[in-house]
């Protein structure tokens, strides 16, 4: 008798568990949420293994947090080891067009899509704490909430919550989302039936790794951050190598090109959130009014933009490698204006641009030519 009521109390759980993981799934779409999945804090036992290795062979370049704290972010359970399950959540914010196109345009900046719009740890993580907070008021349980800025490896624990895969440019891909998502994550002490993990849908597509402009991944699923354009772009705060510089073309913060060409994106759903749409004057910003951005002025226009975070001097870096890659000489003013600035990457980076646009037009058009061109591990 005792067996068979311990038998039936486990099929109530699990059908009370299952009750409220529907609901969950509910109430986060009607908080605007694209997709929700549950796993365990344990589903991702390779992560360390394969965050060490890519640790040992320096591919996360300057972001010594990675190290700082690989302990955490190899294993979500030592995170928080009161959690028993992971509520990984999707956000979309696909583009209203191809970002692609702009890299044609070199007398303006590319930015990131992501960037273009409202600061995403800022909108995900209110979302996140909304339905956070009626999880605790339904069940009692406690909870923690993360989007991107905690030690915890979104990407893997999406995928074995079921949101999609880590395609070959390591980010998660969807077959319902494409591949434009914000991630963010809820840990609670809540037992909740764990979603199937999903396998992989790459099949032989390259896409994503021959069109990068740097060769960041030297194999499928594998990337070095140190010749990635958005790690060189946002995290690196050093003069960039050379030879890479005329490879990061107009693109001044971020890149998406391994993002944008992913075949799977034509099931891309539209942005929920309007604040996710570019700023008018983040779509496509001309060079020359981002390179006389004083510190104040560059504060001011990116006042509640996650690009505020890497400071004037960083993204006017990025802008005169931008000029230097235009191809032309009406910018040449700016980059001279810029040999003069009291930061030395600043500096190096305006004589570079201003030598660049000192040669005759053949060596430019050449250049500008080479620098065309149509991603932590996982």
């Amino acid at each position: 008798m005792g067996l068979r009521f311990a038998r039936e109390a486990r099929r109530e759980a699990a059908v009370e568990g299952g009750d409220l993981a529907l609901r969950i799934r509910e109430r986060a779409r009607a908080e605007g949420f694209a997709a929700a999945g549950f796993c365990s804090p344990r589903a991702i036992p390779e992560a360390a293994g394969r965050l060490g290795a890519f640790l040992d062979a320096g591919m996360h370049g300057r972001m010594g947090w990675l190290a700082e704290r690989a302990a955490w972010r190899g294993d979500p359970a030592a995170l928080w080891p009161a959690a028993r399950s992971v509520v990984m959540l999707a956000e979309v914010y696909t583009p209203e067009e191809d970002p692609l196109v702009a890299l044609a345009r070199r007398g303006r900046g590319t930015i990131s899509v992501y960037a273009r719009g409202a600061d995403y740890h800022d909108v995900v993580k209110r979302r996140l704490k909304r339905l956070g907070r009626w999880l605790v008021a339904e069940t009692g349980a406690e909870i923690k909430v993360f989007v991107d800025t905690a030690p915890v490896m979104e990407k893997p624990l999406a995928q074995a919550a079921g949101l999609g895969w880590q395609g070959k440019h390591t980010n998660l891909v969807s077959r319902e989302l494409g591949s434009w998502f914000f991630l963010g994550a809820i840990f609670t002490t809540l037992d909740l039936p764990p979603d199937a993990a999903e396998r992989g849908h790459c099949g032989s597509c390259r896409a994503c790794l021959d069109i990068c402009p740097t060769g960041a991944f030297p194999a499928p699923f594998r990337l070095d951050a140190r010749r990635c354009i958005s790690y060189l772009t946002i995290e690196h705060d050093g003069p960039v190598d050379p030879a890479l510089r005329e490879l990061l073309g107009n693109r001044i913060y971020g890149c998406d090109d391994c993002l944008a060409v992913c075949p799977w994106n034509k099931f891309a759903r539209a942005a929920s959130e309007a604040v996710y749409l570019a700023r008018a004057e983040l779509a496509a910003p001309r060079l020359a009014d981002l390179a006389a951005l004083d510190d104040a002025g560059f504060r001011e226009v990116f006042a509640g933009s996650p690009i505020k975070r890497i400071g004037r001097n960083r993204f006017v870096r990025n802008v005169l490698y931008a000029i230097g890659n235009s191809g032309d000489p009406a910018l040449l003013p700016a980059a001279e204006r810029l040999k003069a600035d009291p930061d030395p990457v600043v500096r190096d980076a305006a004589e570079w641009a201003a030598a660049r646009l000192s040669r005759p037009p053949r060596d430019c058009d050449a250049h500008r030519s080479q620098a065309g061109g149509p991603g932590e591990p996982r």
